[in-house]
């Protein structure tokens, strides 16, 4: 069985010809390839870092996950698909507001694996009937729509949890970051979140040594005199060790705040593949089932030992756009120093030590992107909001969403915010599709062409 773990040395395995592209059953010399994977990592340290701290979860066991998960992924698709799988950013939401409701992380872990457990099923049900029954499910509004409330959903976790901590810290790392973002080519672009991390550690480092402790808010909720940098708990930390395992605990409630992320994945892994598959040359249709499946087992294994769920990341494939090297030994190579890394505790309280005001300064941009992301799709696919069949469950859905109104049936059970903003979205849109005028139901865009590409020649 080809399992994808053989690969050809790519010319002398140094430097590709000016226009030729690394293939991913091809390789460059070994000690690059490394490199190559090393870079992966750094380009997912940004998202795949902040993603479980801010979801109350271990950082080294997501980073030791996302190794595994990316394992998973290249078996499953033969070594196809280059892609590395990181912490989803889509589940911060739904974590905040498990917790908010009581939750614990075993809470938010077990709603998360029900999510990959539908994930899966979505993949097994692509790969027998093909990608037509996602988009007659789920087209372009619906998925925007979802997309978008899902990232805005998230505005209150920042304005009040994070940016009070250290309100001038977060307002210039959200400034140096808008500046990594916007002004920074190629690569450095890319990691525009890890640099705005580390330029966070050290101006608050910077700021304790110059005026001391500040009087604010601290991560308990209490308002005290602390450090803005504690690093009390990296000198504790071991080097070497494992990190902590805990199994899931399902609640109803809980996973029917979580399952609108299905969608938000399914769009995610459909943009991607297609991404990918532009930029290899290598049309990706008949892995996009095989891809989300992998995905959904990942996820699976993950949150079934306690860590967050996982997704293929859009960062990497912009380090492949940047390079054109699209090598699946270099994931692995990436999976490697992943699983280094989750197996040192020191690293992982170092993770853990993000001031307050530095997330308040990343998740302003970070929680406003994935919420866009939305937009994107509709525009990709060029979504008609004058469409009043488009218009009307979408702004209905988004305003639930992002307002966390519910609705109450029961003493013990209501619907609100993510899931009830999702169902008014989907049950909306096809319950008057199902009675519209004809004039108003045009032909539906596939998905994948709304998704999200990465153009060869970006800087």
């Amino acid at each position: 069985m080809d399992l994808g773990v053989r690969w050809k040395l790519h010319g002398d395995g140094r430097t590709p010809a000016p226009g030729a592209v690394v293939r991913p059953d091809e390789r460059l010399s070994w000690p690059r390839t490394v490199g190559l994977g090393a870079q992966h990592v750094v380009a997912m340290f940004g998202a795949s870092f902040v993603a479980p701290v801010l979801m109350g979860l271990d950082p080294n066991l997501a980073i030791m996950m996302s190794g595994v998960a990316t394992v998973i992924f290249l078996l499953a698709t033969r070594g196809r698909v280059p892609s590395y799988l990181g912490c989803s950013l889509s589940f911060v939401g739904v974590a905040a507001v498990i917790r908010a409701q009581g939750g614990t992380s075993a809470t938010v872990t077990g709603a998360v694996f029900v999510v990959g457990v539908v994930l899966f099923l979505v993949g097994v049900a692509v790969q027998r009937f093909g990608a037509r029954i996602i988009h007659a499910a789920m087209p372009p509004i619906v998925t925007g729509a979802v997309v978008m409330l899902i990232g805005f959903n998230l505005a209150p976790v920042t304005a009040s949890t994070y940016w009070p901590q250290d309100q001038w810290t977060a307002l210039l790392v959200m400034s140096f970051t808008a500046l990594a973002v916007v002004c920074l080519r190629g690569f450095w672009s890319r990691i525009a979140i890890f640099l705005g991390l580390v330029f966070g550690y050290a101006l608050s480092w910077a700021l304790d040594r110059i005026f001391g402790r500040i009087h604010s808010m601290g991560p308990g909720g209490k308002v005290t005199d602390h450090w803005r940098l504690d690093l009390s708990g990296v000198g504790r930390a071991d080097w070497i060790g494992l990190p902590s395992f805990h199994g899931p605990s399902f609640q109803w409630s809980a996973i029917l705040v979580a399952l609108p992320v299905v969608i938000a994945l399914v769009a995610e892994n459909t943009g991607h593949i297609k991404a990918v598959g532009e930029m290899t040359g290598d049309p990706l249709d008949d892995r996009l089932g095989t891809a989300i499946s992998a995905d959904g087992v990942a996820s699976m294994l993950s949150t079934a030992v306690g860590g967050p769920p996982n997704t293929t990341y859009s960062e990497n494939i912009g380090v492949m756009a940047a390079t054109r090297v699209y090598s699946t030994a270099a994931y692995w190579a990436a999976a490697g120093f992943a699983l280094l890394f989750g197996v040192c505790p020191k690293f992982g309280a170092i993770v853990a030590a993000i001031p307050g005001g530095v997330l308040g300064g990343i998740t302003v941009i970070l929680y406003g992107m994935i919420g866009l992301l939305g937009a994107q799709i509709w525009l990709h696919a060029q979504v008609d909001l004058r469409n009043p069949l488009n218009l009307v469950p979408a702004a209905a859905g988004i305003i639930i969403g992002v307002g966390n109104v519910s609705l109450k049936f029961t003493d013990t059970f209501s619907l609100s915010g993510i899931a009830l903003g999702t169902l008014v979205v989907i049950i909306g849109y096809h319950a008057l599709r199902a009675l519209a005028p004809a004039h108003l139901k045009p032909q539906e865009p596939l998905l994948d062409e709304g998704a999200s590409s990465y153009d060869d020649n970006r800087p």
